[in-house]
């Protein structure tokens, strides 16, 4: 299973100085990004995996797995959960790719640091237990978010759990 893809990414705008430069420039110097992160393949694994964390503890939820640039690259619905938690597992895998952290620890900073309080006011961020980086070599390649396990401690273990199947 390829567990990375690589992509290229080129820059919007180069500046005058780049266009008079040699021709052989080096790779950091050329404007374009070659960066791991999340395949299709990886994140279906992911999302199968999450559910399949759930259903040992007695739980069915919905899994969001997202790349490194916060696109949406699996989806999972397990039978018979209610359609707020589609919605909350995309932005807790958003919050923790956002963030780099676990979307629950997030929660927890934003309640008890007064200088994080204001984390609670940006309404893209899900600031509940259940989003989990995936990483890859220390870098974040993507996140996976969990919703409906019958809390935000379920949820977060069930991603945990897949992460840990996966090999990251």
């Amino acid at each position: 299973m390829m567990k990375t893809i690589k992509t290229g990414i080129c820059a919007a705008a180069l500046s005058t100085a780049a266009f008079a430069a040699p021709m052989a420039m080096a790779a950091e110097d050329s404007g374009v990004l070659s960066q791991n992160t999340l395949s299709l393949t990886l994140a279906n694994t992911l999302a199968s995996g999450a559910l399949a964390a759930c259903d040992e503890i007695g739980q069915t939820a919905v899994v969001a797995v997202v790349d490194r640039g916060g696109n949406l690259v699996a989806l999972q619905r397990g039978d018979n959960i209610g359609p707020h938690n589609t919605v909350a597992a995309q932005r807790k895998a958003f919050t923790s790719l956002s963030t780099k952290s676990k979307s629950g620890e997030l929660g927890e900073r934003a309640r008890n640091d007064p200088a994080s309080q204001n984390l609670n006011t940006v309404s893209e961020l899900l600031l509940l237990g259940g989003g989990v980086p995936v990483k890859l070599d220390g870098e974040t390649i993507g996140a996976v978010g969990v919703a409906g396990a019958g809390g935000s401690a379920n949820d977060e273990a069930c991603a945990l759990q897949a992460i840990a199947d996966a090999g990251l």
